[in-house]
């Protein structure tokens, strides 16, 4: 495909197009009926199974799928990734996250230079320090050891490292590694996010991890100034020096803080914020928590995806396949969100970061040469684990809308509990609603079904379910730090894959700016009226008449305010 041909100028396209007025025609009852087709549809990949036999869609379907995907070169745009190609255009880009989690012998080149030994420069930097940190070599300003870690940052800096905290948390391997610890997540600039993360904490045992590219983000910034001030104030301004590290590569603003720049770790041009949790940015929080060792578990069964996705032919490529059918749902069956399900409480934050990098990723209206696009892309993603779900908005997707749903099923519980007497252990509870709602939704619940049950005749227009409503399920042996490198590498490519057919790129982001240009003039006008009482103006009538309220509301703010910290 010409880099300007539009995908869904394809013949590709225009036969999948065709080919659901066959798809209208069928329903989920009869389609798992074939147990040929369903046998098709499970793939098998180091003891997790994917089963996508709930999807709206037939042998057929997947065949002009994989033609959808030669039309659109996908094989040569993923060579493209891993070889360091620039495919992110629009800011002149590589794009390697792959090399995050290569092994140390790999050879992987952006540029025309081999990155990987740069990758495990800083891995072995981060090891060495995390380890100095852990075991009381390294200590703060008054002798004690930093058993706290406060991790500042928003977006990818944040979401992704979070997400493999709080799976983590409960796993009892990293769990034994991380007795007596803490690590807490600063993102938002709301001083009430400042006072929840510093509850409980003391300067003098905490260390504080700021995570700034350019080291100039705005909220990271200043949250970063909020801390510093925290902790001077306890210790003194040349504490800093002993409780505070950064993830940056601008090393003139990091020593200007007051960090030393020997106590800062790189990461590169190559890392998009939301592609970064392998990087420093969630390496060296995760490591101080963890050890290395749990982190380097994690990182290995990211690279374990990556080699699947590089090498696994379509028909077994699990990141290709979840891809090709998201493109199918959303561009062909007309579905614009995704549920993503998991049954385990640990990946509780795990739909909020894959709702991060599919959306900030997908969520573009031209192509990658600038065409407007014809067509939607990107998902509107959203979930909670199960069984919480079912009690939230499981009615909407049983009875209102159609939303695909992704079942993230563990095997084994990272903490199993049996009870004497009951019918199944807890785990076997939760996974009995595992297997059951994908099911549910496939088949629903016919009004002849409900005749037979006797149920009250105004009631079964109630108590119907349409069922034909498409998910797959996703089913991991175990959830341990080399699960969980292996979750987060299988969504991050398959957002790619989607992007790719699509002919976006979906790694940029100038989404995210106008908003952040437009504040930069409400704090300047904020200044002015709180500094000098200049009036509002320039503005639209409506934003005014919002900011006029909210500079009467807060009129006890002095001009010139000292410095004021949590009270909590």
């Amino acid at each position: 495909m010409a880099s300007s041909t539009l995908i869904c100028d394809t013949e590709a396209w225009k036969d999948l197009k065709d080919h659901l007025d066959d798809i209208k025609k069928t329903h989920l009852r009869d389609l798992m009926s074939d147990t040929g087709r369903c046998q098709s549809m499970m793939v098998e990949f180091d003891g997790m199974l994917l089963d996508y036999s709930r999807q709206r869609a037939t042998l057929d379907t997947i065949n002009k799928l994989y033609k959808l995907a030669e039309a659109a070169s996908l094989k040569e745009k993923i060579h493209r990734m891993f070889n360091g190609e620039r495919i992110n255009s629009t800011e002149n880009r590589s794009v390697l996250h792959v090399a995050l989690r290569a092994s140390r012998d790999a050879v992987i080149q952006s540029d025309g230079k081999n990155v990987v030994p740069d990758v495990w420069n800083v891995l072995d930097k981060i090891k060495e320090f995390s380890e100095r940190v852990r075991s009381g070599a390294w200590v703060g300003a008054t002798g004690k050891a930093l058993k706290d870690v406060v991790a500042i940052g928003i977006g990818g800096s944040f979401l992704g490292p979070l997400f493999v905290h709080t799976a983590l948390q409960t796993d009892p391997e990293a769990a034994k590694w991380a007795k007596g610890r803490q690590l807490r997540f600063l993102a938002n600039v709301d001083p009430i996010d400042v006072a929840r993360n510093i509850t409980g904490l003391y300067p003098e045992t905490t260390l504080v991890v700021v995570v700034s590219k350019t080291f100039t983000t705005a909220e990271t910034m200043l949250n970063a100034r909020t801390l510093r001030e925290w902790i001077s104030a306890a210790l003194g301004p040349s504490a800093v020096a002993k409780h505070m590290v950064a993830v940056s590569t601008n090393l003139t603003l990091v020593e200007k803080f007051g960090i030393d720049p020997n106590n800062a770790f790189a990461f590169w041009d190559w890392v998009g914020g939301r592609y970064s949790v392998c990087s420093a940015v969630g390496v060296l929080p995760l490591s101080l928590q963890y050890g290395f060792s749990v982190v380097e578990k994690f990182l290995k069964g990211a690279s374990s995806i990556d080699q699947h996705f590089y090498s696994a032919p379509f028909e077994k490529n699990i990141p290709v396949l979840l891809g090709l059918l998201s493109v199918w749902n959303v561009s062909f069956l007309g579905y614009p969100a995704r549920a993503i399900l998991p049954y385990s409480q640990a990946l509780e934050k795990f739909a909020p970061h894959i709702q991060q990098v599919s959306m900030e990723s997908n969520g573009k209206g031209v192509s990658i040469d600038g065409v407007p696009l014809p067509f939607e892309t990107g998902e509107i993603d959203f979930g909670e684990p199960g069984t919480n779900g079912q009690h939230s908005f499981y009615q909407l997707i049983h009875q209102g809308r159609v939303i695909p749903c992704d079942f993230i099923g563990i095997a084994k519980s990272q903490q199993p509990v049996y009870l004497k007497g009951e019918v199944v252990s807890n785990h076997d509870e939760l996974m009995s609603n595992f297997f059951a709602q994908p099911d549910a939704l496939a088949y629903g619940k016919t009004p002849e079904e409900l005749q037979k049950e006797n149920v009250n005749q105004n009631l079964i227009p109630h108590k119907t379910f349409s069922g034909n409503r498409p998910s797959l399920s996703l089913l991991l042996p175990q959830l341990n730090a080399y699960n969980v490198g292996q979750l987060l590498a299988i969504y991050e490519h398959r957002i790619a894959v989607q992007g790719f057919i699509w002919g976006i790129n979906s790694f940029d982001q100038w989404g995210v700016e106008l908003g952040k240009s437009l504040a930069t003039r409400v704090r300047k006008q904020l200044h002015a009226s709180r500094a000098k009482g200049e009036p509002v103006e320039s503005f639209n009538f409506s934003t005014t008449t919002m900011l006029k309220r909210y500079l009467e509301a807060t009129s006890d703010v002095p001009a010139d305010p000292p410095t004021l910290l949590p009270q909590i």
